[in-house]
């Protein structure tokens, strides 16, 4: 009997790396029941478009991403957090077959199904226990938790995604297992919140191994630690208790890297944006991590042209990041969102001066990390490989992010691998990267 072929599915992943999470799990799914991924949408029997919808312009590319997709293969699946509000997408494209919110992972495979169903051969269908990553091997995210407690007033994604729903320390520490088992050397942790982590259950244990393992940052952490990999922490608001997980580093246990979105420094900005944990203290306590950690990498966001910030709002800002030498800083210019409480503020900041303050800080920004990674010249840094070249490969050190922070290029006598460690002996910085060659195995 001939064995009927296995229907294909064409994925769109969009935005933030928590997007990119809910996709892992809706892809292993659907190869676990059979299901096949195409690379183009014209080969595939159906499409499968993850969205973002925090700002305007994810909005209109990913409004683009489904229009391309309706225009080379016509049965278009939308999820996401462009679909916790369908209505835009309706308007534009009523032709979609189904439109769900973000992690609504059962009503997006009840929609393949519908209008796709499996043909399921258990013999080919081997789905690796650590699930469908759609990272390079090497590295995967971690997710510990859904939703956001917070209200920021230029944020609406708690709308989008609901509030703070933690998982069980105990599954986290599964999943990582299994990742690490499979050959994962970095692990980044993430959420919209990471540092609230357990809040919602009251920091409730769960069974890991022979012991409970409360629900907890400093806990959860410090288990990670115990895998061998490189544990990153992401998405970091600075409440106290973060002071805690700064010996982590210090012992190893955890990479010397913090992404804190400060968003601002001004204390009118931050309080007109309504930004958790209190920030007046800040800057001392950043000094005191660097005194107890002084290899600790700070990456940040933040957002000029809010709504009321004045020339002095903006130049406490640049003095701000002068004195806390953030090593990397990702910056915005402010855009209203449908649905933010910010758009009812009053005194909004004109487009040219928004891009000419955006202009300054990057400008003053370049030249705090270009002071910051010279420091690294003469020195040994472990260099995690990313891509590798005939004589130069493309790696990442503790204090680089994946996607979103400097590289370091290393020189090397002998090839590299994709994921190898590797020992550099840093020979020259510029504003973003370092370079320098392999000294050890």
């Amino acid at each position: 009997m001939q064995q009927a072929a296995a229907p294909k599915v064409s994925f769109v992943s969009l935005g933030c790396p928590k997007a990119l999470v809910d996709s892992e799990r809706i892809i292993t799914r659907l190869r676990a029941e059979g299901y096949e991924l195409a690379r183009k949408h014209d080969g595939a029997d159906i499409v499968i478009v993850n969205t973002c919808g925090f700002l305007d312009s994810a909005k209109q590319e990913s409004l683009g991403a489904i229009g391309q997709a309706m225009a080379e293969n016509g049965k278009v699946i939308v999820t996401g957090c462009m679909g916790a509000e369908p209505e835009q997408i309706e308007a534009a494209y009523p032709g979609v077959l189904s439109i769900t919110g973000p992690q609504q992972y059962e009503s997006v495979l009840d929609a393949v199904h519908r209008a796709l169903p499996p043909v399921h051969n258990p013999h080919l269908d081997l789905v690796p226990p650590q699930g469908i990553k759609l990272t390079p091997r090497h590295y995967a995210y971690l997710k510990i938790s859904e939703g956001c407690n917070n209200r920021c007033s230029f944020c609406i994604i708690p709308k989008l995604r609901g509030d703070l729903v933690s998982r069980q320390a105990g599954d986290v520490l599964r999943e990582a297992e299994k990742l690490v088992t499979a050959g994962v050397k970095e692990l980044l942790v993430i959420s919209q919140d990471t540092s609230a982590y357990g809040v919602d259950v009251k920091y409730a244990a769960s069974p890991w191994k022979d012991r409970e393992v409360r629900a907890k940052f400093f806990d959860l952490a410090k288990e990670l630690g115990e895998f061998g990999a490189w544990v990153r922490l992401q998405y970091v608001y600075p409440y106290p208790h973060v002071d805690e997980v700064i010996g982590l580093m210090t012992e190893g246990k955890v990479l010397p890297y913090l992404d804190i979105p400060f968003q601002h420094a001004s204390p009118e900005i931050l309080k007109a944006m309504k930004r958790p944990a209190a920030q007046d203290k800040t800057l001392a306590r950043i000094k005191k991590w660097r005194e107890e950690c002084p290899e600790l990498t700070l990456r940040s966001t933040f957002i000029v042209g809010f709504p009321g910030e004045t020339d002095s709002d903006f130049a406490y800002l640049l003095d701000w990041l002068e004195e806390a030498e953030i090593d990397r800083v990702g910056c915005f210019k402010y855009e209203p969102v449908a649905g933010a409480s910010s758009n009812a503020l009053g005194s909004p900041v004109p487009e040219e001066i928004k891009q000419e303050r955006w202009n300054a800080l990057m400008a003053r920004q370049q030249k705090i990390s270009a002071r910051r990674l010279k420091r690294k010249v003469g020195t040994r840094q472990q260099i995690i490989i990313d891509e590798v070249g005939p004589t130069v490969s493309k790696g990442r050190s503790k204090a680089d992010a994946p996607q979103i922070d400097g590289a370091v290029y290393v020189s090397s006598r002998r090839p590299l691998r994709v994921g190898e460690i590797v020992t550099a002996k840093i020979e020259r910085a510029d504003q973003y990267d370092l370079h320098g060659s392999v000294a050890g195995f």
